[in-house]
């Protein structure tokens, strides 16, 4: 039988919908345009994000009100679109940092009691094994 993979496993790996609260953080940061924001996820250490759905989360932000967007010009290249957070954006992010805190709080104490009870079996208490 065959380990699962956490991160396959329903409920598993990152929040559902993380991308979300990535880029208002982000965006909170500075106003950026998609290509930027892609590299700046990967800075966060999330795993490389898909374009298409990256111009698709950024389009539902901008519908809901908490992103902004604007084409700019430039001289060296062509128009991009801009993004930048609303007041609305950043009153969710600050939601959003409340949940993820929560989440930490709940996460660290199953970590916490994992690691007892890999001791009391005489594991390591290393999560991966």
């Amino acid at each position: 039988m065959s380990e699962p993979d956490p991160l396959q496993v329903e409920g598993g790996g990152l929040p559902r919908s993380f991308l979300r609260p990535c880029l208002l953080l982000l965006l909170a940061e500075s106003r950026s345009h998609g290509y930027d924001l892609l590299e700046r996820l990967a800075e966060l250490g999330l795993p490389t994000a898909d374009p298409g759905g990256l111009y698709r989360v950024l389009r539902a932000l901008e519908r809901e009100g908490l992103v902004d967007s604007r084409w700019e010009t430039s001289e060296a290249g062509p128009a991009r679109r801009t993004y930048e957070l609303t007041a609305e954006g950043r009153e969710w992010l600050h939601a959003w940092a409340g949940a993820l805190a929560e989440g930490r709080r709940l996460v660290g104490g199953f970590l916490r009691r994992y690691a007892e009870l890999d001791v009391a079996a005489g594991r390591s208490g290393d999560p991966r094994g």
